[in-house]
Protein backbone atom coordinates (compact mmCIF):
# COMPACT_ATOMS: atom_id res chain seq x y z
CA UNK A 1 0.00 0.00 0.00
CA UNK A 2 1.40 3.43 -1.13
CA UNK A 3 2.01 5.89 1.68
CA UNK A 4 0.10 8.53 2.54
CA UNK A 5 0.29 12.25 1.22
CA UNK A 6 1.77 14.35 3.59
CA UNK A 7 -0.79 17.46 4.83
CA UNK A 8 0.66 19.90 6.84
CA UNK A 9 -2.65 21.50 8.67
CA UNK A 10 -0.88 24.99 9.04
CA UNK A 11 -0.72 24.98 4.93
CA UNK A 12 -4.68 26.18 4.56
CA UNK A 13 -7.73 25.70 5.94
CA UNK A 14 -8.49 23.28 3.48
CA UNK A 15 -4.86 21.55 4.27
CA UNK A 16 -6.26 21.31 8.05
CA UNK A 17 -9.44 19.87 6.44
CA UNK A 18 -7.69 17.02 5.01
CA UNK A 19 -5.58 16.30 8.06
CA UNK A 20 -8.30 16.25 10.71
CA UNK A 21 -10.15 14.15 8.48
CA UNK A 22 -7.54 11.11 8.29
CA UNK A 23 -6.68 11.53 11.56
CA UNK A 24 -10.30 11.37 13.07
CA UNK A 25 -10.35 8.31 10.98
CA UNK A 26 -7.14 6.67 12.20
CA UNK A 27 -8.15 7.53 15.51
CA UNK A 28 -11.17 5.48 15.23
CA UNK A 29 -9.17 2.82 13.60
CA UNK A 30 -11.29 2.91 10.68
CA UNK A 31 -10.00 2.10 6.58
CA UNK A 32 -10.99 4.77 4.09
CA UNK A 33 -13.35 2.31 2.46
CA UNK A 34 -15.37 1.96 6.00
CA UNK A 35 -15.30 5.73 6.29
CA UNK A 36 -16.96 5.80 2.74
CA UNK A 37 -19.61 3.36 3.60
CA UNK A 38 -20.46 5.01 7.02
CA UNK A 39 -20.57 8.53 4.39
CA UNK A 40 -22.33 6.38 1.77
CA UNK A 41 -19.61 7.71 -0.40
CA UNK A 42 -17.52 6.26 -3.32
CA UNK A 43 -14.17 5.52 -1.32
CA UNK A 44 -12.46 7.45 -4.17
CA UNK A 45 -14.44 10.29 -2.33
CA UNK A 46 -12.89 10.12 0.49
CA UNK A 47 -9.01 9.56 -0.51
CA UNK A 48 -9.49 12.33 -3.09
CA UNK A 49 -10.44 14.55 -0.23
CA UNK A 50 -7.68 13.30 2.81
CA UNK A 51 -5.21 14.48 0.12
CA UNK A 52 -7.18 18.30 -1.51
CA UNK A 53 -7.52 16.74 -4.56
CA UNK A 54 -11.34 17.51 -3.95
CA UNK A 55 -12.69 20.84 -1.90
CA UNK A 56 -15.08 19.50 0.77
CA UNK A 57 -18.86 20.73 1.01
CA UNK A 58 -20.94 21.57 3.88
CA UNK A 59 -23.10 18.24 3.75
CA UNK A 60 -19.89 16.54 4.18
CA UNK A 61 -18.61 18.43 6.89
CA UNK A 62 -22.15 17.63 8.79
CA UNK A 63 -22.00 14.02 7.91
CA UNK A 64 -19.01 13.82 9.17
CA UNK A 65 -19.75 15.73 12.79
CA UNK A 66 -22.55 12.99 12.59
CA UNK A 67 -20.23 9.66 12.09
CA UNK A 68 -17.13 10.74 14.19
CA UNK A 69 -20.23 11.88 17.03
CA UNK A 70 -18.86 15.27 17.29
CA UNK A 71 -20.50 18.82 18.03
CA UNK A 72 -19.94 20.93 14.57
CA UNK A 73 -16.26 20.46 14.43
CA UNK A 74 -15.88 19.43 11.18
CA UNK A 75 -19.03 22.18 9.98
CA UNK A 76 -16.52 25.02 11.12
CA UNK A 77 -13.46 23.52 9.64
CA UNK A 78 -15.73 23.37 6.55
CA UNK A 79 -16.81 27.46 7.23
CA UNK A 80 -12.80 28.10 7.57
CA UNK A 81 -12.51 26.60 3.79
CA UNK A 82 -14.54 29.18 2.18
CA UNK A 83 -11.63 31.83 3.10
CA UNK A 84 -9.76 30.64 0.98
CA UNK A 85 -12.12 31.38 -1.93
CA UNK A 86 -11.90 35.16 -0.80
CA UNK A 87 -8.90 37.50 -2.26
CA UNK A 88 -6.01 36.86 -0.12
CA UNK A 89 -6.00 40.45 1.23
CA UNK A 90 -9.55 39.67 2.72
CA UNK A 91 -8.98 37.09 4.76
CA UNK A 92 -7.86 38.44 7.64
CA UNK A 93 -10.54 40.48 8.05
CA UNK A 94 -12.99 37.53 7.44
CA UNK A 95 -11.50 35.81 10.86
CA UNK A 96 -12.10 38.88 12.43
CA UNK A 97 -15.82 39.29 10.85
CA UNK A 98 -16.70 36.12 11.74
CA UNK A 99 -16.05 36.47 15.59
CA UNK A 100 -17.44 39.83 15.64
CA UNK A 101 -20.14 41.12 17.80
CA UNK A 102 -20.82 44.16 16.29
CA UNK A 103 -20.19 45.40 12.91
CA UNK A 104 -20.94 48.82 11.15
CA UNK A 105 -21.15 49.41 7.74
CA UNK A 106 -20.36 52.43 5.62
CA UNK A 107 -20.21 51.78 1.42
CA UNK A 108 -20.70 55.13 -0.62
CA UNK A 109 -20.60 53.15 -4.24
CA UNK A 110 -22.27 49.25 -3.51
CA UNK A 111 -24.99 47.31 -1.45
CA UNK A 112 -22.50 46.22 1.02
CA UNK A 113 -21.47 42.26 0.50
CA UNK A 114 -23.53 40.90 3.27
CA UNK A 115 -26.63 42.32 1.81
CA UNK A 116 -25.97 41.22 -1.72
CA UNK A 117 -28.11 38.72 -3.67
CA UNK A 118 -26.09 36.30 -5.46
CA UNK A 119 -27.11 38.00 -8.94
CA UNK A 120 -25.68 41.76 -7.29
CA UNK A 121 -22.64 39.92 -6.43
CA UNK A 122 -22.11 38.04 -9.45
CA UNK A 123 -22.63 41.37 -11.78
CA UNK A 124 -19.69 42.78 -9.72
CA UNK A 125 -16.85 40.13 -9.93
CA UNK A 126 -17.61 39.41 -13.61
CA UNK A 127 -16.57 42.95 -13.83
CA UNK A 128 -13.23 42.16 -12.71
CA UNK A 129 -10.19 42.35 -15.40
CA UNK A 130 -8.77 39.02 -16.06
CA UNK A 131 -10.99 37.44 -13.92
CA UNK A 132 -12.43 33.50 -14.90
CA UNK A 133 -15.61 32.22 -14.97
CA UNK A 134 -14.52 29.01 -12.00
CA UNK A 135 -13.21 32.32 -9.62
CA UNK A 136 -16.22 34.19 -10.40
CA UNK A 137 -18.63 31.55 -9.22
CA UNK A 138 -15.93 31.36 -6.26
CA UNK A 139 -15.83 34.37 -5.14
CA UNK A 140 -19.86 34.79 -5.58
CA UNK A 141 -19.97 31.30 -3.01
CA UNK A 142 -17.91 32.81 -0.59
CA UNK A 143 -20.03 35.81 -0.87
CA UNK A 144 -23.04 33.52 0.22
CA UNK A 145 -21.64 31.68 2.62
CA UNK A 146 -20.49 35.37 4.61
CA UNK A 147 -24.33 35.67 4.58
CA UNK A 148 -24.98 33.15 6.97
CA UNK A 149 -23.87 34.90 10.23
CA UNK A 150 -26.90 36.62 9.47
CA UNK A 151 -29.19 33.91 10.58
CA UNK A 152 -26.88 32.01 13.06
CA UNK A 153 -28.22 31.75 16.30
CA UNK A 154 -26.66 34.47 17.91
CA UNK A 155 -25.56 37.04 15.00
CA UNK A 156 -23.81 40.14 15.62
CA UNK A 157 -25.26 43.49 15.94
CA UNK A 158 -25.15 44.57 12.39
CA UNK A 159 -25.82 48.80 11.68
CA UNK A 160 -25.48 49.43 7.66
CA UNK A 161 -25.40 53.00 6.13
CA UNK A 162 -25.63 53.26 2.53
CA UNK A 163 -25.41 56.22 0.15
CA UNK A 164 -28.66 57.03 -1.20
CA UNK A 165 -26.86 56.63 -4.56
CA UNK A 166 -26.40 53.07 -4.71
CA UNK A 167 -30.16 52.52 -4.76
CA UNK A 168 -30.67 54.43 -7.90
CA UNK A 169 -26.94 53.18 -9.56
CA UNK A 170 -27.62 50.21 -12.43
CA UNK A 171 -25.68 47.14 -11.82
CA UNK A 172 -28.14 45.18 -14.15
CA UNK A 173 -31.41 44.90 -15.50
CA UNK A 174 -34.08 46.28 -13.61
CA UNK A 175 -35.49 43.16 -12.39
CA UNK A 176 -31.77 42.36 -11.17
CA UNK A 177 -32.36 45.78 -8.84
CA UNK A 178 -35.52 45.32 -7.74
CA UNK A 179 -34.92 42.40 -6.19
CA UNK A 180 -31.91 43.59 -4.72
CA UNK A 181 -33.55 46.28 -3.19
CA UNK A 182 -36.34 43.65 -2.00
CA UNK A 183 -33.86 41.58 -0.41
CA UNK A 184 -32.63 44.86 1.61
CA UNK A 185 -36.35 45.23 2.89
CA UNK A 186 -36.37 41.92 3.80
CA UNK A 187 -32.88 42.37 5.73
CA UNK A 188 -34.18 45.10 7.84
CA UNK A 189 -37.08 43.05 9.68
CA UNK A 190 -34.24 41.09 11.14
CA UNK A 191 -33.84 42.31 14.58
CA UNK A 192 -30.25 42.75 14.74
CA UNK A 193 -30.03 44.57 11.24
CA UNK A 194 -30.81 48.12 10.93
CA UNK A 195 -30.37 49.46 7.71
CA UNK A 196 -30.05 53.19 7.25
CA UNK A 197 -29.83 55.49 3.79
CA UNK A 198 -27.62 58.49 3.79
CA UNK A 199 -29.76 61.07 1.50
CA UNK A 200 -28.09 63.34 -1.02
CA UNK A 201 -30.11 65.99 0.81
CA UNK A 202 -27.38 65.34 3.54
CA UNK A 203 -24.73 66.93 1.20
CA UNK A 204 -22.01 65.40 3.67
CA UNK A 205 -18.60 64.36 2.20
CA UNK A 206 -17.30 62.54 4.76
CA UNK A 207 -16.90 59.33 3.69
CA UNK A 208 -16.84 59.58 -0.02
CA UNK A 209 -13.54 58.67 -0.22
CA UNK A 210 -13.86 54.42 0.60
CA UNK A 211 -16.12 51.90 2.01
CA UNK A 212 -14.84 50.51 5.35
CA UNK A 213 -16.48 47.92 7.96
CA UNK A 214 -15.56 48.22 11.84
CA UNK A 215 -15.36 44.94 13.72
CA UNK A 216 -16.68 45.05 17.27
CA UNK A 217 -14.80 42.27 19.50
CA UNK A 218 -16.38 42.16 23.30
CA UNK A 219 -18.05 45.53 22.71
CA UNK A 220 -15.17 47.04 21.60
CA UNK A 221 -14.16 48.25 18.46
CA UNK A 222 -11.41 46.26 16.75
CA UNK A 223 -10.26 46.32 13.63
CA UNK A 224 -11.52 48.26 10.14
CA UNK A 225 -11.65 46.72 6.64
CA UNK A 226 -10.99 50.04 4.26
CA UNK A 227 -11.97 49.27 0.53
CA UNK A 228 -9.79 50.52 -1.79
CA UNK A 229 -8.24 49.60 -5.77
CA UNK A 230 -6.80 47.07 -6.51
CA UNK A 231 -7.13 45.40 -3.16
CA UNK A 232 -8.31 47.11 0.36
CA UNK A 233 -6.10 46.50 3.80
CA UNK A 234 -7.59 45.49 7.19
CA UNK A 235 -6.21 47.91 9.75
CA UNK A 236 -5.86 47.64 14.06
CA UNK A 237 -3.76 50.61 14.54
CA UNK A 238 -5.78 52.29 17.72
CA UNK A 239 -5.15 56.04 16.04
CA UNK A 240 -6.69 54.80 12.67
CA UNK A 241 -9.51 53.07 14.27
CA UNK A 242 -10.80 56.01 16.58
CA UNK A 243 -10.43 58.13 13.50
CA UNK A 244 -12.67 55.77 11.44
CA UNK A 245 -15.33 55.14 13.91
CA UNK A 246 -15.52 58.88 14.15
CA UNK A 247 -16.27 59.03 10.79
CA UNK A 248 -18.65 56.30 10.85
CA UNK A 249 -20.54 58.52 13.74
CA UNK A 250 -20.29 61.14 11.81
CA UNK A 251 -22.21 59.59 8.70
CA UNK A 252 -25.18 58.05 11.44
CA UNK A 253 -25.99 61.51 12.46
CA UNK A 254 -26.55 62.39 8.44
CA UNK A 255 -28.81 59.63 7.49
CA UNK A 256 -32.20 59.07 8.02
CA UNK A 257 -33.68 57.24 10.67
CA UNK A 258 -34.80 53.34 9.89
CA UNK A 259 -38.21 54.39 9.38
CA UNK A 260 -37.58 56.26 6.27
CA UNK A 261 -34.46 55.05 5.24
CA UNK A 262 -36.89 52.17 4.31
CA UNK A 263 -39.48 53.69 3.00
CA UNK A 264 -36.64 55.92 0.50
CA UNK A 265 -35.20 51.81 -0.12
CA UNK A 266 -39.42 51.03 -1.18
CA UNK A 267 -40.05 54.28 -3.21
CA UNK A 268 -36.65 53.29 -5.43
CA UNK A 269 -37.66 49.66 -5.70
CA UNK A 270 -41.09 50.96 -7.01
CA UNK A 271 -38.85 53.05 -9.68
CA UNK A 272 -36.82 49.98 -11.44
CA UNK A 273 -39.34 49.01 -14.07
Amino acid sequence: MPNPISINPEESPQARFAYELRQQRLQEGWTQLRLARRLNLAVSTVGMLETMKRRPDRRFAESCDKVFNLDGVFLELWKKTQWDMAPEHFRDFMSLEAQASALQIWDPLLVPGLFQTEAYARRIFNDEPGITGELVEQRVANRMQRQAMLSRESPPMIWSLVDEGVLHRPMGEADMMREQLAWLLELAKYPRVTIQIVPYSAWSAVGLQASFTIAELHGAPHSVYVESAPRGITIGERETVTELVGRYDALRAAALPKNLSLGIIKDVMAQWT
